[in-house]
Protein backbone atom coordinates (compact mmCIF):
# COMPACT_ATOMS: atom_id res chain seq x y z
CA UNK A 1 0.00 0.00 0.00
CA UNK A 2 2.80 2.52 1.21
CA UNK A 3 4.56 1.48 -2.39
CA UNK A 4 1.54 2.41 -4.25
CA UNK A 5 1.34 5.91 -2.23
CA UNK A 6 4.59 6.60 -2.80
CA UNK A 7 5.03 5.58 -6.86
CA UNK A 8 1.80 7.73 -7.42
CA UNK A 9 2.87 10.80 -5.37
CA UNK A 10 5.84 10.48 -7.48
CA UNK A 11 4.17 10.09 -10.91
CA UNK A 12 2.22 13.12 -9.51
CA UNK A 13 5.10 15.51 -9.23
CA UNK A 14 7.01 14.72 -12.99
CA UNK A 15 3.02 15.08 -13.88
CA UNK A 16 3.02 18.49 -13.20
CA UNK A 17 6.51 19.32 -14.10
CA UNK A 18 5.39 18.30 -17.86
CA UNK A 19 1.89 20.24 -17.54
CA UNK A 20 4.27 23.65 -16.59
CA UNK A 21 6.62 22.46 -19.72
CA UNK A 22 3.92 21.79 -21.90
CA UNK A 23 2.37 25.68 -22.34
CA UNK A 24 6.12 26.88 -22.35
CA UNK A 25 7.40 24.56 -25.37
CA UNK A 26 4.95 22.94 -27.36
CA UNK A 27 3.34 26.05 -28.68
CA UNK A 28 7.33 27.00 -30.01
CA UNK A 29 6.96 23.95 -31.99
CA UNK A 30 3.85 25.75 -33.72
CA UNK A 31 5.70 29.07 -34.67
CA UNK A 32 4.84 30.84 -31.68
CA UNK A 33 7.21 33.20 -29.53
CA UNK A 34 6.21 33.72 -25.64
CA UNK A 35 7.27 36.69 -23.74
CA UNK A 36 6.26 37.67 -20.08
CA UNK A 37 3.72 40.76 -19.55
CA UNK A 38 5.98 43.03 -17.22
CA UNK A 39 3.57 46.08 -17.10
CA UNK A 40 -0.23 47.06 -17.13
CA UNK A 41 -0.65 48.79 -20.21
CA UNK A 42 -2.77 45.93 -21.86
CA UNK A 43 -5.17 44.92 -18.99
CA UNK A 44 -7.44 43.50 -18.77
CA UNK A 45 -6.60 41.72 -21.84
CA UNK A 46 -3.00 41.00 -21.17
CA UNK A 47 -2.55 41.08 -17.16
CA UNK A 48 0.53 41.69 -15.58
CA UNK A 49 2.22 38.22 -14.91
CA UNK A 50 1.16 36.33 -18.17
CA UNK A 51 2.63 35.26 -21.02
CA UNK A 52 1.53 36.32 -24.70
CA UNK A 53 1.80 33.90 -27.40
CA UNK A 54 3.26 35.77 -30.72
CA UNK A 55 2.46 34.52 -34.41
CA UNK A 56 4.52 36.24 -36.88
CA UNK A 57 3.27 38.88 -38.95
CA UNK A 58 4.09 40.45 -42.04
CA UNK A 59 3.31 44.22 -42.20
CA UNK A 60 0.81 43.69 -44.19
CA UNK A 61 -1.06 41.06 -42.34
CA UNK A 62 -2.13 44.07 -39.72
CA UNK A 63 -5.11 45.72 -39.40
CA UNK A 64 -6.24 48.74 -36.93
CA UNK A 65 -7.13 47.11 -33.60
CA UNK A 66 -4.65 44.19 -34.05
CA UNK A 67 -2.30 43.47 -30.78
CA UNK A 68 1.04 43.30 -31.92
CA UNK A 69 4.68 43.20 -30.26
CA UNK A 70 7.32 44.70 -31.45
CA UNK A 71 11.18 45.88 -30.37
CA UNK A 72 10.78 49.11 -28.69
CA UNK A 73 13.69 50.68 -30.84
CA UNK A 74 16.13 48.76 -33.42
CA UNK A 75 18.80 48.20 -31.04
CA UNK A 76 17.32 47.04 -28.22
CA UNK A 77 15.95 43.81 -27.49
CA UNK A 78 13.09 44.82 -25.17
CA UNK A 79 9.70 44.53 -26.91
CA UNK A 80 6.57 45.50 -25.72
CA UNK A 81 2.67 44.25 -27.20
CA UNK A 82 0.23 47.55 -27.86
CA UNK A 83 -2.85 47.77 -29.62
CA UNK A 84 -3.02 49.00 -33.23
CA UNK A 85 -4.88 52.35 -33.56
CA UNK A 86 -3.47 53.71 -37.13
CA UNK A 87 -1.17 52.51 -40.11
CA UNK A 88 1.07 54.78 -42.20
CA UNK A 89 1.54 52.79 -45.07
CA UNK A 90 3.16 55.52 -46.60
CA UNK A 91 5.57 55.70 -44.34
CA UNK A 92 5.86 52.56 -42.84
CA UNK A 93 5.03 52.59 -39.36
CA UNK A 94 2.13 51.59 -36.94
CA UNK A 95 0.65 54.18 -34.58
CA UNK A 96 0.11 51.88 -30.70
CA UNK A 97 -1.75 52.15 -27.28
CA UNK A 98 -1.79 50.53 -24.90
CA UNK A 99 -5.48 49.39 -23.70
CA UNK A 100 -4.62 50.85 -20.24
CA UNK A 101 -3.13 53.73 -21.26
CA UNK A 102 -4.74 57.20 -21.33
CA UNK A 103 -3.02 58.28 -25.36
CA UNK A 104 -1.28 56.32 -27.87
CA UNK A 105 2.79 55.97 -27.77
CA UNK A 106 4.75 59.11 -28.55
CA UNK A 107 6.89 57.06 -31.12
CA UNK A 108 5.37 55.45 -34.20
CA UNK A 109 6.82 51.50 -34.58
CA UNK A 110 8.54 50.96 -37.76
CA UNK A 111 7.16 48.50 -39.58
CA UNK A 112 10.70 46.27 -39.58
CA UNK A 113 10.53 46.37 -35.80
CA UNK A 114 7.29 44.12 -36.00
CA UNK A 115 7.55 40.25 -34.28
CA UNK A 116 4.24 39.56 -34.98
CA UNK A 117 0.39 39.68 -33.83
CA UNK A 118 -0.63 38.89 -29.67
CA UNK A 119 -2.74 36.00 -30.40
CA UNK A 120 -3.70 34.92 -26.72
CA UNK A 121 -2.20 34.44 -23.80
CA UNK A 122 -2.05 32.52 -20.10
CA UNK A 123 -2.47 34.66 -17.56
CA UNK A 124 0.11 34.18 -14.66
CA UNK A 125 2.44 31.81 -16.34
CA UNK A 126 4.86 34.23 -17.26
CA UNK A 127 5.33 35.05 -13.46
CA UNK A 128 6.05 31.07 -13.41
CA UNK A 129 8.28 31.65 -16.35
CA UNK A 130 10.26 33.95 -15.29
CA UNK A 131 10.96 31.72 -11.75
CA UNK A 132 11.53 28.74 -13.32
CA UNK A 133 14.41 30.35 -15.36
CA UNK A 134 15.66 31.73 -12.30
CA UNK A 135 18.55 30.11 -10.08
CA UNK A 136 15.57 29.19 -7.28
CA UNK A 137 13.47 28.38 -9.58
CA UNK A 138 16.26 25.82 -11.44
CA UNK A 139 17.10 24.88 -8.03
CA UNK A 140 12.88 23.82 -7.16
CA UNK A 141 12.65 21.85 -10.66
CA UNK A 142 16.07 19.80 -9.79
CA UNK A 143 14.44 19.04 -6.16
CA UNK A 144 11.03 18.14 -7.58
CA UNK A 145 12.43 16.37 -9.77
CA UNK A 146 14.99 14.45 -7.25
CA UNK A 147 11.70 14.05 -4.83
CA UNK A 148 9.77 12.10 -7.67
CA UNK A 149 12.69 9.97 -8.33
CA UNK A 150 13.27 9.33 -4.51
CA UNK A 151 9.84 8.41 -4.27
CA UNK A 152 9.48 5.54 -6.76
CA UNK A 153 12.67 4.32 -5.47
CA UNK A 154 11.36 3.97 -2.61
CA UNK A 155 8.07 2.81 -3.38
CA UNK A 156 9.43 0.20 -6.07
CA UNK A 157 11.96 -0.83 -2.76
CA UNK A 158 8.83 -1.28 -0.51
CA UNK A 159 7.40 -2.85 -2.90
CA UNK A 160 10.13 -5.42 -3.52
CA UNK A 161 10.53 -6.01 0.25
CA UNK A 162 7.18 -6.87 0.65
CA UNK A 163 7.24 -9.25 -2.09
CA UNK A 164 10.32 -11.04 -0.60
CA UNK A 165 8.45 -11.38 2.62
CA UNK A 166 5.48 -12.79 1.35
CA UNK A 167 7.49 -15.07 -0.33
CA UNK A 168 9.49 -16.21 2.49
CA UNK A 169 6.72 -16.44 4.65
CA UNK A 170 5.10 -19.28 1.88
CA UNK A 171 8.41 -20.83 1.86
CA UNK A 172 8.65 -21.22 5.65
CA UNK A 173 4.85 -21.82 6.18
CA UNK A 174 4.96 -24.78 4.00
CA UNK A 175 5.56 -28.69 5.14
CA UNK A 176 6.90 -31.15 2.82
CA UNK A 177 4.26 -34.11 2.33
CA UNK A 178 4.72 -36.77 0.95
CA UNK A 179 4.13 -36.12 -2.22
CA UNK A 180 6.84 -33.96 -1.95
CA UNK A 181 10.05 -36.02 -1.69
CA UNK A 182 11.74 -37.60 -4.15
CA UNK A 183 13.76 -40.76 -4.06
CA UNK A 184 17.20 -40.49 -6.05
CA UNK A 185 18.20 -42.76 -8.30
Amino acid sequence: MASKILNSLGTILILLMILLAVPLTVPKLFGYQLYGVLSGSMEPVFPVGSVVYVKEAKAEDVKVGDPITFKMSAESDVVATHRVTAIDDVNRVFTTKGDANEFEDSTPISFDRLIGKAVFCIPYLGSMSVFLHSKNGIAAGIAIFAAALILWTAGDILKKKASHKKHTEVCVGHQPSVGDIKKGG
